[in-house]
């Protein structure tokens, strides 16, 4: 079975760019097959990973239910399930060293939940072909307590340099204990900080009973990266950020 690494966060800490980070590392110093699996419905993976996406799971959930609804023709009269399951198969975009799976944004009405229960059990179903599997859950708690993150060997728990970043960095460690998830160990990143903010953000932090497992400075180089809207994964080996993401996940058995 894969080792699963998921990041979580409210939105605007850059958890995007921590998996994006996290994928460049598995790829660079473990050189083993990772499964990238965008399950925010504001799908932003694929850009950092300079990954262009072509198929989403929502739209391919949609795209499914209108055949059946509308009698269209199935491939070899296969059922719902494994004309839905074939195209996810197909859907998986392969990059150098990493495939990506995107949820998307489903185009009909009502919630996410049918398209998270589906990155759930293909995530599950993928993860035995693969050595590492990381997965950039959407901003907020509520994939939490829906219970999309489960099974997962690191949560990766990502903060901007404020309090209110670090009460909701409490809060999502709260919740992972409440809902009695199947998290190996869950840690916290501080990212983007700037000055001496840092070290006093960090005590704040363990107040509160969370392990830091580190602090990553601001990067000009990825702001530029974002403003010219050019893959994460392309920073050079001497970023500030690479360098700090790389040490702090050395710290870990992956």
């Amino acid at each position: 079975m894969a080792f699963v690494i998921a990041v979580a966060g409210k939105g605007g800490t850059g958890k995007t760019s921590i998996a994006a980070l996290t994928v460049k590392y598995i790829v660079d110093k473990k050189k083993k097959p990772v499964l990238a699996v965008d399950a925010d419905s504001n799908s932003c993976l694929g850009e950092a990973l300079g990954v262009e996406v072509h198929a989403t799971i929502g739209h391919l959930r949609e795209e499914s239910l209108q055949t059946i609804r509308g009698g269209g023709e199935r491939p070899g009269g296969m059922s719902m399930e494994q004309l839905f399951d074939y195209q996810v198969q197909q859907s998986i975009m392969e990059a150098k060293g990493f495939d990506l799976m995107v949820m998307g944004r489903p185009e009909g009405p009502g919630c996410y939940c049918a398209a998270n229960n589906v990155i759930r059990k293909y995530t599950d179903k993928l993860s035995e072909t693969y050595s590492y599997v990381v997965i950039d859950n959407e901003a907020g708690m509520e994939h939490l307590s829906r219970r999309t993150t489960h099974k997962v060997d690191l949560l990766l728990i990502i903060s901007d340099p404020t309090v209110r970043g670090i009460k909701t960095a409490r809060r999502i460690d709260g919740l992972v204990k409440e809902l009695d998830l199947d998290v190996g160990k869950h840690v916290l990143i501080i990212n983007r900080v700037t000055g001496s903010e840092g070290a006093e953000l960090k005590k704040l932090a363990e107040s509160f009973g969370l392990e830091v497992a580190g602090l990553v400075p601001q990067d000009q180089g990825v702001f530029e990266y974002d403003l010219q809207g050019k893959a994460i994964v392309e920073l050079p080996d001497d970023s500030p950020a690479v360098k700090t993401v790389y040490s702090i996940l050395d710290g870990f058995n992956l």
